[in-house]
């Protein structure tokens, strides 16, 4: 299906986005023995994540350019070695400002290598099978909890969480920056003007309020996936079931996501990222409807696990490949740095104020909230779907 400079492209992101997404997952495991050691309590220790998407976001518009003018892998090589320094202070620090320092540190090494970097690369040696290969790296980067949960617990049992965090910083040395170096191809930088106006002129010019239309539809999109997999074991609870209960079936929705994204990948790119998005906003408008209606019995759940699961993950496929309908690769690069901004700081606030709603007004008033966010996504896409490029998608050619 991919030839082989893009399976090669494929293999390497597979094993240093597979390392990146599960180091940073550190605070789900050492949480409590962080929180101990530094004097904070478990939602300051959680905080730190915050604190990274928002410094991703911050960051990933000033990155556009670097990655059009370099090429994503010398990008990503930086971005590894800043990487092993936020877990280098992490390891060191002992008050919570420093703790946090190296939160911000590793969101600064996360726009250059997390996702954007990603998707960019694939953009660039991909061409008109992109959609498919970010596909097919997603399934991979979902088993990234699976993973490394056990990985960190374990690492933590022998080495304490200062250790792990010395030896996620080695990893990211020893490993992922050896298999960017030489692992990925070179793209010539671009020099010619006369190349670059050619370029430019041959991609339709996507008006601003398009662009505006992605970037709420992006947003909107994040805030439900990144909130919904923050709360689901406590929405759950909230429903009536015991925690072993909630835990048992909240497991079941990594699994239904990574299926719905392998469903997604089958489709051989039969689908743009504007129809997967819109059955899968519709998929989650009935799924929050049911739980609602029908109260937290086994089977209403069940249900509820199986739609929440294939809209939220293939919400995620979307959320990569919307961009790819309006986009050449010069433009993509850029458009995907801007869009990082508002994705990351709707990841970073909608845990938190989903959490607090939850408290608040029990599980009706999130799942009320998700709706509304559901039935907006879906009007948005639909008009961005009325946009599409009269010609065959412009962002893969």
């Amino acid at each position: 299906m991919f030839d082989r400079t893009t399976t090669g492209v494929l293999l390497v992101l597979s094993v240093t986005q597979l390392i990146g997404w599960g180091t940073i997952g550190l605070p789900a495991i050492v949480g409590t023995q962080v929180a101990v050691d530094l004097h904070m309590n478990i939602s300051a220790v959680f905080a730190g994540t915050s604190v990274l998407y928002v410094a991703m976001g911050l960051c990933a518009p000033s990155l556009g350019r670097a990655f059009v003018q370099f090429g994503a892998p010398h990008v990503m090589m930086v971005g590894t070695v800043v990487a092993a320094l936020g877990f280098g202070v992490l390891s060191v620090s002992h008050k919570p400002a420093f703790y946090f320092a190296g939160w911000m540190i590793l969101g600064m090494a996360g726009s250059a290598t997390l996702t954007t970097g990603a998707y960019i690369m694939l953009n660039e040696v991909a061409g008109r099978s992109a959609k498919s290969a970010i596909g097919a790296l997603m399934l991979v980067t979902g088993l990234s909890s699976s993973i490394f949960w056990p990985t960190t617990s374990l690492l933590a049992a022998l080495a304490g969480w200062r250790g792990t965090c010395v030896i996620y910083a080695a990893t990211m040395i020893v490993v992922c920056l050896p298999l960017y170096a030489w692992g990925m191809p070179r793209r010539k930088r671009i020099e010619d003007e006369g190349a670059r106006a050619t370029i430019r002129t041959n991609a339709p010019r996507v008006p601003k309020s398009t662009f505006y239309l992605m970037v709420s539809a992006i947003a909107l999109n994040a805030f439900v996936t990144f909130g919904l997999g923050a709360v689901m074991i406590e929405l759950l609870k909230a429903e009536g079931l015991s925690p072993s209960e909630a835990v048992a079936f909240g497991s079941m929705l990594g699994v239904v996501q990574v299926s719905a994204r392998a469903i997604d990948f089958l489709g051989r790119g039969r689908w743009d990222g504007i129809t997967t998005g819109l059955v899968a906003a519709a998929a989650l408008l009935v799924a929050m409807l049911i739980l609602m209606i029908s109260g937290g019995s086994y089977r209403t759940v069940a249900i509820f696990i199986l739609l929440c699961g294939a809209g939220s993950g293939t919400l995620i496929v979307a959320r990569a490949t919307i961009l790819l309908v309006f986009y050449d690769k010069l433009e993509f690069a850029k458009a995907t740095s801007r869009i990082a901004l508002p994705l990351n700081l709707a990841s970073a606030v909608s845990p938190p104020l989903l959490a607090d709603l939850l408290v608040r007004f029990g599980s009706h008033g999130l799942l009320g909230l998700v709706a509304l966010c559901s039935c907006g996504m879906f009007l948005l896409l639909a008009l961005l779907g009325r946009r599409r490029p009269g010609i065959a998608t412009v962002a893969v050619r």
